[in-house]
């Protein structure tokens, strides 16, 4: 029963005649009988039961100063998630949610798709297409725009133009807890065996080689590629040590720290507003890799003896996707 629900009790049965003794013992200890005695007082004086509510504790996470600094950073040209912008102001993600949302008023948008157009095609009409730009990074999941409204969304330049064909090249990259390894790219080619085996295995051995010294442990995903049978008889005569198909999941993103963390920080490193052609494209890949921060890089090879906990602990590994 409601604590308003046992005053209008008590106020009736005092009108009807009730002492206070009696009412206590017929509402069997659910309200003490001082309590009753002050509320049957503050009929006699005002008519009625009204209770003052308590004064409203201070703030100490959602202050003013912090829900200031929450609305400057949705007003930066870079964004943010909740969870990095709990980190850095050092509160919880949900006090981050509660002040874009009851304090600014604001909802989580997802970005609108639609067709990009080149400065040319926005002059002329009746064009072909010719894409001159590249499509960044965009996790449909999780990239989210906090406005007031839809509209406000869109005049904050919640889109995320995608091309048709974009021009793409393939990478690969390995890493450990020494740093990244020299990247490949492969401008108009995809990865077969006969690439992985002659192109790709012997930079990863040099590179594991020179930042991991001789004892080390070569690590692939489940691809086609890394599972053929060539591919696994390269590794066993060449790599000091390896993880074979055999003893590895098929389907482990979350277990490789290129998957789960490192892709991310490459692209996060990349200024996608200087790629116009897939030239530029390579260009800012080889000059971001040396930009990927050493300590995200040491902390995503730690986290996979935590992922990865059926497979024996190894001080040196280092890994491909």
């Amino acid at each position: 029963m409601k604590s308003t629900d046992i005053q209008k009790i008590v106020e009736t049965k005092y009108e009807n005649g009730d002492d206070p003794t009696k009412i206590f013992r017929d509402l069997a200890g659910a309200v003490s009988l001082p309590t009753i005695k002050l509320w049957i007082k503050m009929i006699n004086t005002t008519g009625s039961i009204t209770l003052s509510s308590p004064p409203d504790c201070p703030r100490t996470i959602r202050t003013n100063a912090a829900i200031v600094k929450v609305k400057n950073c949705l007003s930066r040209k870079k964004r943010a998630s909740t969870q990095k912008l709990a980190k850095d102001m050092k509160i919880s993600r949900t006090s981050v949610q509660r002040i874009l949302g009851e304090d600014l008023g604001c909802k989580p948008y997802k970005k609108t798709k639609q067709p990009k157009l080149t400065n040319l095609q926005k002059k002329l009409g009746g064009l072909n297409e010719k894409f001159f730009d590249l499509d960044g990074i965009y996790n449909s999941q999780n990239d989210r725009v906090w406005t007031i409204n839809r509209e406000e969304v869109d005049r904050k330049g919640g889109f995320h133009e995608k091309t048709k064909y974009p021009g793409k090249a393939m990478v690969w990259l390995g890493a450990c807890a020494e740093g990244l390894t020299t990247p490949i790219i492969l401008e108009n080619r995809t990865m077969d065996t006969e690439v992985y085996i002659n192109e790709v295995l012997p930079i990863a051995l040099e590179s594991g080689d020179r930042m991991l010294g001789s004892d080390w442990t070569y690590q692939q995903d489940g691809a086609r590629t890394h599972t053929h049978l060539l591919t696994q008889e390269w590794c066993a005569e060449n790599f000091p040590d390896f993880i074979s198909k055999e003893s590895w999941s098929p389907n482990s993103p979350d277990l490789c720290p290129l998957d789960y963390s490192l892709w991310n920080e490459l692209g996060q490193c990349m200024n996608w507003n200087r790629m116009t052609t897939k030239a530029t494209l390579i260009e800012e890949i080889k000059r971001s890799v040396a930009k990927v921060d050493n300590k995200n890089n040491f902390i995503s090879v730690l986290d996979f003896t935590i992922r990865l906990r059926i497979i024996k602990k190894m001080e040196k590994t280092i890994f491909i996707t």
